[in-house]
């Protein structure tokens, strides 16, 4: 598996309310060019539409330590799902076959390693980023 190396750095900030404010400027960048579902085109994905409204409310599920910890990734998340041509891991669902899940890998500019995980149902309906965290 291919590691994509991001031209992004991690968002500034030492607390969570920072970090918000930073990631949340660059989610309402991205949602005011349409007036429905915010998304981003992936070149992976031949340029179909990946969904990031599902990530907010699965960050939220998380206790604050680790939502801060996630979030110093956002930036470099949003230039891997856009530019990356890599082959991700790919795995089903164990708990619903009806989807599958695609992990890619990154480094951000100072080479600290991290992962993304979108959803896809099998039909291919939709892709939804989902998930964003450290890469040990």
């Amino acid at each position: 598996m291919n590691i994509f190396q991001s031209s992004k750095s991690k968002l500034p900030g030492t607390n969570g309310t920072e970090l918000y404010r930073y990631a949340n400027a660059i989610y309402k960048k991205i949602a005011s060019r349409t007036k429905r579902r915010p998304y981003i085109r992936s070149k992976y994905f031949k340029k179909e539409k990946v969904f990031l409204d599902y990530f907010w409310g699965h960050l939220e599920t998380k206790n604050w330590n680790d939502r801060v910890r996630r979030l110093t990734y956002y930036n470099c998340a949003i230039d891997l799902i856009m530019n990356t041509t890599s082959r991700p891991e790919i795995v089903s669902n164990p708990n619903d076959k009806s989807q599958r899940f695609y992990r890619f890998r990154g480094k951000t500019r100072e080479g600290e390693r991290f992962a993304v995980q979108i959803m896809e149902n099998i039909n291919g309906t939709e892709k939804l980023f989902i998930s964003l965290y450290p890469d040990p």
